[in-house]
């Protein structure tokens, strides 16, 4: 698929690289421009590219960027083809990643609100897995012990799409349904960076709870503190799971 990820951090540069890597013809484009694109995101093929020209003639864009700010992309999604499947990776956290959005904190979810900003439909995915599990804990299909990654979106086809990539990035892909119900894969949910295979992660988004799972995102300065310094990826992921024991 010809695939593009806007945003070439720590998510959007090891997706750049594995979905590449996969077979897919991927552009990367970051605000800043094709030079803030690191080497090493471009060494399975993939290509850096200004944000003007990054979403034209593609099947897939990936946004992998702040949540809160795909409003400023909404004149350039604008002639954007309705088939084109659009991915949100973002993650609310107030105060800590992003200034408090009025409309969040009152309900709204996440991934709604962020289609709202873009002016289009979006499928929610690969926010629920840390950079660091996505990037070293990928694994073939079938493989025992897969971690899974949950995907939401309004429209069958979309998602589908969406799955079919996370699976190319070496996850279970698991269908969470409607975009509406996405708050169960929010911060700090049972199912948010706990590492889940597709055995285990339908109880952990059954047993989410907006308040409680709300309070925890919002405790994360003070957990993350506890763990000293240098926490491993598996110090977080027992992290969060011991939040809800």
């Amino acid at each position: 698929m010809k695939i593009t990820v806007i945003g070439a951090g720590a998510i959007g540069g090891n997706l750049a690289a594995k979905l590449s890597t996969a077979g897919h013809d991927v552009q990367v484009a970051d605000a800043r421009g094709p030079g803030a694109v690191r080497a090493e995101v471009l060494e399975s093929g993939a290509r850096a590219t200004d944000l003007a020209d990054a979403v034209q003639g593609r099947d897939v864009i990936v946004l992998a960027i702040p949540f809160g700010v795909a409003g400023k992309l909404a004149d350039l999604f604008a002639s954007v083809p309705a088939e084109t499947v659009v991915i949100d990776t973002s993650n609310y956290y107030p105060g800590m990643l992003s200034e408090p959005i009025e409309a969040v904190d009152n309900g709204q979810v996440e991934s709604v609100y962020t289609a709202e900003l873009l002016g289009r439909p979006v499928v929610k995915a690969w926010n629920a897995a840390l950079a660091e599990t996505q990037r070293t804990k990928g694994i073939p299909a079938g493989t025992p012990g897969r971690l899974a990654i949950p995907v939401a979106g309004d429209f069958e086809e979309a998602r589908k799409v969406a799955m079919s990539l996370v699976d190319d990035t070496g996850f279970d892909p698991y269908d969470t349904g409607t975009l509406a119900d996405s708050w169960r894969q929010q911060p700090n949910s049972p199912a948010y960076c706990t590492e889940l295979t597709l055995d285990e992660l339908p109880a952990a988004l059954a047993a989410a709870d907006r308040v409680k799972d709300a309070a925890i995102r919002d405790s994360l300065p003070e957990r993350i503190a506890a763990l000293g310094a240098n926490p491993t990826v598996d110090d977080v992921v027992e992290m969060n799971r011991a939040a809800h024991r």
